[in-house]
């Protein structure tokens, strides 16, 4: 107990950068979806990883970006809440990307609260030209005197060995936060919920799968077998069609492909049953936001 340490660590960045990833990989499981499309992320996830005598306790945050409704209100005062209440930040960009005004948003309160920080540059695997990196590096090291500066391939795994190294560094004496076999704070529902929303990320185009959410409904143990309802709720009809298609064609690989992926993480089989409901708006509506998990307290403030 006495050698037990610990640190409170915000993963932030701009969209698209690859922060739930990165999450997945240093906790050797999948607990925050994925998708190439920005914006996947919409609440602070917790991932734990106790190792040796280190445990690291990360917030997954949504990218940060300029806010059009209320859903995007929550998901700002999600981020900018994380980086002011943790021990240190990981913030993670993109190889070869400028300097975003989210970034420069986000060193500014790293600046404010004096936050230990370390910069991961993600997907070194797509630049070919590595003078580019080297640019990036000094570029934002001009701008914060990061602990440690890490790029790496969260996809592939490359250099996340010495990012994980790093990240142990910034722990503090005074034990643990959680138990050892603790790994998330998210609810098998919720996770059964973002597994289905990742596969509509997955499977549908352009704005349709922003105005799309997943709630479960029901999830109930049958034997050895995990019976899970998901409904999944658009804000038009004509999306509604999209996500049913033609003759449930598009609701049956959305279904199979969510199925096998909480058959993987579940450890059983699971009979999972999915439906479509219409909710216009429903983004813009902070008390159907709260009927969907997210806090009404903090999308009033």
């Amino acid at each position: 107990m006495d050698n037990q340490k610990s640190a409170y660590i915000a993963i932030v960045g701009r969209p698209n950068v690859g922060k739930s990833t990165i999450l997945n990989k240093l906790i050797g499981e999948k607990i925050a979806i994925v998708s190439k499309k920005p914006q996947t992320t919409r609440t602070r996830i917790m991932g734990v990883l106790t190792k040796g005598e280190d445990q690291l306790v990360f917030l997954d945050t949504p990218g940060l970006l300029k806010p059009k409704n209320p859903l995007g209100d929550y998901m700002v005062r999600s981020v900018t809440a994380a980086v002011d209440g943790v021990d240190a930040c990981l913030l993670v960009t993109q190889a070869g990307a400028p300097v975003s005004k989210a970034d420069e948003e986000l060193i500014g309160r790293f600046k404010k609260g004096h936050v230990p920080a370390v910069l991961a540059i993600n997907k070194i695997d797509l630049l070919w030209d590595k003078s580019r990196l080297m640019e990036q590096i000094a570029a934002y090291s001009e701008m914060y005197d990061f602990e440690a500066v890490v790029p790496v391939s969260a996809e592939k795994g490359d250099g996340m060995e010495e990012l994980l190294e790093e990240l142990q560094g910034l722990t503090l004496p005074g034990g643990w936060l959680f138990d050892e076999d603790t790994l998330t704070d998210q609810t098998e529902p919720v996770l059964a919920a973002e597994l289905v929303r990742e596969k509509v990320l997955g499977l549908l185009e352009q704005e349709v799968p922003h105005g799309i959410a997943a709630v479960t409904e029901h999830m109930t143990e049958r034997g050895d077998m995990l019976e899970i309802y998901v409904t999944l709720y658009c804000e038009k009809a004509n999306h509604k069609g999209m996500l049913i298609g033609k003759g449930g064609e598009m609701l049956k690989r959305i279904g199979k492909a969510a199925r096998q992926d909480m058959e993987e993480f579940f450890g059983c089989k699971v009979n999972l049953q999915l439906w479509v409901k219409v909710k216009e708006d429903w983004r813009q509506r902070p008390e159907t936001l709260q009927g969907m998990g997210f806090s009404l307290r903090d999308l009033e403030l």
